[in-house]
């Protein structure tokens, strides 16, 4: 079976980003958001990929208001990752798959 990017709300976002074992990459988008439907292929690809180094995720800010505002995220897509309840890098809008590759490697 193929990883995909998990459908993350505010209590999986709580339980999986607190964890100290394995950091967590979070795509904040929208399903309204043209440029956030075309990266998220690619991000399947990235969760298969990563499976043993990191958890992706996925939260939907029209359905997780509270926790986009929480995060401060005021463009989508940004993805974020954490590590132990901190975030440690962000990048908005990145351009390819080729992009957040090179952005996990620099931030894991």
């Amino acid at each position: 079976m193929i990883m995909a990017a998990i459908d993350f709300n505010k209590e999986l976002f709580d339980i999986h980003v607190n964890d100290e074992n394995k950091p967590v990459l979070v795509d904040f988008w929208a399903p309204w958001c043209v440029y956030c439907r075309r990266i998220a292929p690619a991000l399947n690809i990235l969760a298969e990929n990563y499976k043993d180094q990191l958890l992706i995720a996925k939260v939907n800010i029209d359905e997780e208001p509270d926790l986009a505002a929480k995060e401060q995220i005021e463009v989508i897509p940004t993805l974020v990752i954490y590590k132990g309840g901190q975030a440690l890098a962000s990048i908005v809008a990145p351009e390819s798959k080729a992009r957040i590759d090179a952005f996990l490697q620099e931030n894991r």
